[in-house]
């Protein structure tokens, strides 16, 4: 999906990338900087497409979301542990 598509579907949606980007707990800078491969990753289209078909269906995909808990990665911790050098 191209980043143009992907801002259209935020769009249909009623969520700004900003937005967007805090739901889900990613680094807005993170998202950007598809713009300059002009692709998303899958993962963010199906995201994006799922929002926006529940906004359609007036299911508040927010408060579901929120419901996760879902924590913010970080250099530090992004899910990757680090191998021993030993």
């Amino acid at each position: 999906m191209t980043f143009v598509e992907f801002k259209k579907l935020l769009l249909d949606a009623d969520i700004t990338l900003p937005k967007f980007a805090a739901l889900i707990k990613v680094s807005d800078k993170n998202i950007q900087s598809y713009k300059k491969k002009e692709e998303v990753p899958n993962t963010l289209a199906v995201i994006a497409k799922s929002f926006a078909i529940m906004y359609k269906k007036d299911i508040d995909y927010r408060s579901h979301i929120k419901e996760l808990n879902l924590k913010k990665k970080n250099k530090l911790n992004g899910g990757f542990s680090k191998k021993s050098t030993k």
